[in-house]
């Protein structure tokens, strides 16, 4: 594959994704990290600036069927009309179907559960206006139109969209507040992992402090930008890891086997037909709440 004088200094995953649309960004990512695609006979990073000479030979990679069919999982509809749905997404459930995660995601459920779903971003995602990663529980909105979705995901983007999240983190944090401004992007040592790093994209997260403990403290986070992973990078950043997170947090005695200790509990959006802002709350899951009783003792 050649490169066009158009295409010079693109990033070779943006590119790749340009070219051939059947794969998301994130899958070409995953599978330059991997050295199935080579520039000029050499294994790359995904962040790779194009020049005019750059060759790029693509290596047989596997491949995974993805099932889009519904299935009838346990899933909480805290809300839904015929413009939205808010629902309650428990912990280790992956939103929506990929490579390694064919089926049993939100997305299966959401076609069991719900009639009409925005077509928006393909069969793959319906209806999915953001993503929380599967080992965080809490408070989604979904589109069933795509006026909605686009009215929605516009808020979003605006940061209207407010998304507040309790998180128990490791250590003491004396400050009773305190806002985290620090850019995000890819780990270059970790594809799974992001990073504050200085080229990354701009990312700012505020905290309250809610309860102390003798080594832990609860904190309400709330989001003004959306990058991914936010909260528990710029938590890590001030080494006050999220509990548990089996990415940044050092697995030494994890209080909870599920994963990171981080809910979004309370989602404020303006509706896409009234205009009217509402907001939805959602309690903590009862294994959040059962550790927060034992470090209470």
């Amino acid at each position: 594959m050649k490169i066009d004088a158009k295409d010079i200094d693109s990033r070779l995953d943006q590119w790749l994704a340009k070219t051939d649309s059947k794969h998301s960004r994130a899958r070409w990512q995953s599978l330059i990290d991997d050295g199935y695609v080579l520039v000029n006979g050499v294994k790359t990073k995904s962040s790779h600036r194009l020049t005019l000479k750059d060759e790029i030979t693509l290596l047989p990679f596997p491949t995974e069927t993805i099932s889009i069919k519904p299935e009838a999982l346990p899933l909480e509809i805290v809300y839904q009309d015929q413009d939205l749905a808010i629902i309650l997404k428990p912990q280790g459930m992956v939103v929506h179907p990929a490579p390694g995660h064919p089926s049993g995601t939100l997305v299966n459920a959401l076609l069991h559960h719900l009639k009409d779903l925005s077509g928006i971003h393909g069969e793959i995602r319906p209806g999915i206006v953001h993503r929380l990663d599967k080992d965080t529980s809490g408070l989604m909105v979904v589109a069933k139109h795509d006026d909605s979705h686009r009215f929605l995901a516009a808020q979003l983007k605006d940061h209207e969209m407010k998304r507040d999240y309790y998180a128990l983190v490791r250590g003491v944090i004396k400050e009773n507040k305190g806002k985290i401004i620090a850019p995000i992007g890819r780990d270059p040592d970790d594809r799974l992992a992001m990073d504050v790093i200085a080229d990354g994209k701009e990312a700012e997260t505020s905290f309250d402090v809610i309860e102390r403990f003798a080594n832990h403290t609860l904190v309400a986070c709330h989001l003004a930008t959306g990058r991914t992973h936010q909260i528990r990078v710029h938590m890590n950043f001030i080494h006050r890891p999220i509990e548990s997170d089996p990415i940044y947090m050092p697995q030494k005695h994890p209080l909870h086997p599920g994963g990171q200790l981080l809910h979004a509990y309370q989602l404020t959006l303006t509706h896409p037909s009234t205009k009217k802002k509402m907001t939805f709350t959602a309690p903590l899951p009862n294994y959040f709440e059962a550790i927060l009783k034992k470090l209470r003792t």
